[in-house]
């Protein structure tokens, strides 16, 4: 099943293939592995998210981080960075994360973090239709 959000990503994607194909382009390239794991650059996205108070990417880049096999270990010293550099508010966007994390692990895991941050692969169409 499609959601608007998917939909409308697509739409959007066909009327601006050279911007939003470039991000996707972009993110594909910039959270696989390499000298750094994947894993650490989604949780510097994250921690990234938390200070710019953007829930839909914190909750998109804790998903991908999870699909990546991070632990609760290290989303938890993440955590602690992103509340050390922000202080209080950097506490209360923390918790949004930790809160995806825990949704990402209990029995009825759901994934409603459509957002700016959730198009990080590019499908075959996207990828035919980029000039």
């Amino acid at each position: 099943m499609t959601s608007l959000s998917e939909t409308l990503f697509r739409e959007f994607r066909r009327l601006s293939p050279k911007v939003t194909g470039g991000l996707l382009r972009m993110r594909q390239e910039a959270y696989c592995d390499g000298a750094v794991p994947a894993k650490h650059k989604l949780l510097t996205a994250m921690a990234i998210s938390i200070a710019i108070r953007c829930e839909p990417c914190i909750r998109a880049y804790v998903r991908m981080a999870r699909e990546k096999g991070v632990t609760q270990e290290e989303l938890i010293e993440f955590l602690e960075v992103a509340i050390t550099m922000q202080g209080c508010p950097g506490e209360e966007w923390a918790l949004k994360a930790y809160a995806a994390y825990k949704e990402s692990i209990g029995p009825e895991t759901t994934s409603d973090a459509a957002g700016c941050c959730d198009h990080q692969t590019p499908t075959d169409t996207d990828e035919e239709e980029a000039p």
